[in-house]
């Protein structure tokens, strides 16, 4: 029996769906060709610019570009503390905001430092690395000031600093501002002669106190035992300091009546008494 109380099912038909119709990416260049005539290409570039530098500062300040590791390569005469401290930087820095250059421009006022690099490795570090400048002597050119081995003159002496290399006097301030090509090529050339005297056997850079740079001459030598002048004039120094080895010994119990000594020849030595 039909049963009355039964709805009697609808059945519905089978619907197609349509397929969503796809987007298509805007096509920016008549809205900014369009923009550009309305409001002009200087409003519209600041317009830009305004909306990167929003979007800059959002990305600077995002926690995922902090600063959370400093590298410093290791030195001898500055700590890594130094290092960090004077460039300025410290974890929790903007990654964006650090301006390497400004860092390179900081570190540079450590005399000590050269050859500095500065390199930013994202997403959380910082790698400083530098060489130190090395001291090859002491010269006083109206103060005292280390030589490094290129004849730069890198920083003056203060209480504490080392005093035990080799001396060079006879280059003046005025020198060093009238004729500064002349005074480096005085002090590079000093700085030969002390090679040479460091590989000789007898009469070495110990025996030395003061090597004296003279513009019309060149250069004499004073000896640690009585301050004796050993002149040598310019060039052919490791010649004229084997000459010297060879009589040096049977001179060293008369030094004291020495009034000079002079090996500014090619064939001979001058030795001149009190």
């Amino acid at each position: 029996m039909r049963d009355l109380h039964a709805k009697k099912q609808r059945v519905s038909h089978n619907r197609v769906k349509k397929a969503p119709k796809q987007r298509k990416p805007i096509n920016w260049g008549p809205i900014l060709k369009w923009l550009s005539r309305g409001i002009g290409g200087a409003a519209l570039c600041s317009a830009l610019g305004f909306g990167g530098w929003k979007l800059y500062g959002y990305v600077s300040h995002a926690t995922l570009f902090r600063l959370e590791t400093i590298e410093v390569s290791p030195l001898t005469r500055v700590s890594r503390e130094e290092m960090i401290s004077l460039a300025g930087i410290r974890p929790g820095d903007s990654m964006l905001g650090v301006r390497l250059k400004g860092v390179v421009a900081q570190l540079s006022k450590n005399p000590w430092l050269e050859q500095i690099q500065v390199k930013r490795y994202f997403p959380h570090t910082i790698s400083i690395s530098a060489t130190e400048r090395s001291p090859r002597a002491v010269a006083n050119v109206g103060c005292l000031y280390y030589l490094d081995e290129k004849g730069v003159l890198f920083k003056s002496l203060i209480e504490g600093d080392r005093l035990d290399y080799p001396l060079i006097t006879g280059v003046n301030e005025e020198d060093l501002q009238k004729d500064p090509a002349g005074s480096k090529e005085a002090l590079k050339t000093a700085l030969q002669l002390i090679e040479t005297l460091k590989k000789a056997s007898v009469f070495s850079l110990n025996d030395v106190s003061e090597i004296h740079y003279d513009k019309g001459y060149g250069f004499t030598l004073f000896t640690v035992q009585g301050g004796v002048p050993v002149k040598l004039g310019n060039g052919g120094f490791p010649e004229k300091l084997e000459r010297f080895a060879g009589v040096y010994k049977d001179l060293q119990p008369q030094m004291q009546a020495l009034d000079y000594i002079d090996l500014d020849y090619n064939d001979k030595i001058i030795v001149k008494k009190v």
